[in-house]
């Protein structure tokens, strides 16, 4: 069965990509480049579902939101 996740993807300030899984807690890694990322997060989602089922969340989308520091 094939099944779709939304990724988060951000980029540190080391130049690292990030990347996350928010219906899939602790679902995460990281990679020098994109091409390595998605692999990495691919293989990453398939040993999360392995132990937790995803939550049921759905995704709304991303907001800017600025403050006063």
């Amino acid at each position: 069965m094939k099944r779709e996740f939304n990724v988060v993807i951000e980029q540190d300030e080391d130049g690292y990509f990030v990347a996350s899984v928010p219906t899939l807690r602790g679902c995460h890694t990281q990679a020098k480049s994109l091409d390595v990322l998605m692999n990495r997060i691919r293989e990453a989602i398939e040993l999360c579902i392995e132990v937790e089922e995803p939550a049921t969340n759905q995704f709304v989308g991303v907001q800017r939101v600025a403050v006063m520091t």
